[in-house]
């Protein structure tokens, strides 16, 4: 976390501005789209979306145990440590771990309800027992807590022009939209840990089930229905990219440009899936550095114009001083 940040934020507790300076190592070093995206919000908003984001890494890290050094009951324990932890740290302000004193003090500061934590949480602790989903309905159901809550947790520190309600749904929807992009591409990683999140239904309609997904993975060899079955989630995650978009823009026009980014970022991963005609099973699809670099640089282009056109609204020359934080019922 830079000085300026915490700064621009109002953080100066050294022990809290340690704690946020956590999170957003957490999110540099594991979200790579998310965080160049990141860096496109005004200054003053980042640490909250990096305390957002480290907190739900810290608890996903604990579900996964990728060294698998611990077993099922010491995650659900250490998983209920951190959800009390959280609770402690969401009535009194204090907490345990760094990344629960940041979102504590990220959810006092945008009045973000207590029930998305838990709901987030509680989709956390079915991963350590739930391998798979029968139908995309219960995926969805899944995917409330595990994504869309990600989405309307960081909707109030974006910011909207229109009553938060209108625009929650496409916030949901792009939190959802992100993670089936993650399971789709991370298919083969997740069935290596024992899990399948595409829907049982989706794959049976071609063909496909988990014995066949294994001997792809195990054997390095494609089958055509597995590629039939990879089309058509693409298919279901384009389509909630559309439910998704109109909501870019009832965010704060200052803020646009970088969830217009990661839109781009994150359904580029869809684009790469394809172009290596969806062998996802045998390795990881990825957007070219220079494609993620040319979206961030049409992101700041169009921040720089979002400034400029606010100055001249106030009255103010291009010279003029960025703009004050926003305040109101619509943040």
């Amino acid at each position: 976390m830079t000085a300026r940040e915490l700064a621009a934020a109002g953080i100066t507790d050294p022990a809290l501005r340690a704690a946020y300076t956590r999170c957003r190592e957490l999110n540099a070093r594991h979200g790579r789209t998310y965080f160049l995206a990141t860096r496109l919000l005004p200054v003053a908003d980042r640490p909250a979306v990096h305390a957002l984001y480290g907190f739900a890494r810290w608890a996903d890290d604990i579900v996964d145990d990728l060294d698998r050094r611990r077993e099922p009951g010491e995650r659900d324990r250490l998983l209920g440590r951190l959800e009390d932890d959280l609770g402690y740290a969401l009535r009194t302000g204090c907490g345990t771990e760094p990344v629960v004193r940041a979102v504590a003090d990220t959810a006092g500061r945008y009045a973000i309800s207590p029930a998305l934590f838990t709901d987030f949480l509680a989709s956390m602790r079915s991963d350590l027992h739930v391998t798979d989903y029968p139908t995309y309905a219960e995926l969805r159901s899944y995917m409330h807590g595990s994504a869309a809550v990600i989405g309307l947790q960081i909707l109030p520190v974006l910011g909207t022009v229109v009553p938060r309600a209108e625009a929650a749904p496409h916030a949901a929807a792009l939190g959802v939209a992100f993670q089936l992009t993650n399971f789709l591409r991370d298919v083969g990683e997740d069935l290596d840990r024992g899990r399948v999140y595409l829907p049982a239904d989706l794959l049976a309609a071609h063909g496909v089930d988990r014995e066949l997904l294994s001997w792809s993975r195990g054997t390095g060899r494609r089958d055509p229905r597995i590629r039939a079955a990879l089309v058509a989630a693409e298919a279901l995650t384009r389509g909630v990219y559309r439910e998704a978009e109109p909501g870019i823009a009832m965010l704060d026009p200052r803020v646009r440009p970088c969830i217009r980014t990661a839109f781009t970022l994150y359904s580029g991963i869809l684009d790469a899936i394809a172009a290596q005609d969806y062998a996802v099973l045998h390795r990881r699809a990825v957007v070219p550095r220079g494609r993620r670099a040319a979206s961030a640089a049409v992101g700041a282009a169009q921040i720089a114009g979002a400034r400029l056109r606010a100055r001249v609204r106030r009255g103010r020359s291009p010279a003029g001083v960025a703009a004050p934080p926003r305040k109101g019922a619509a943040r």
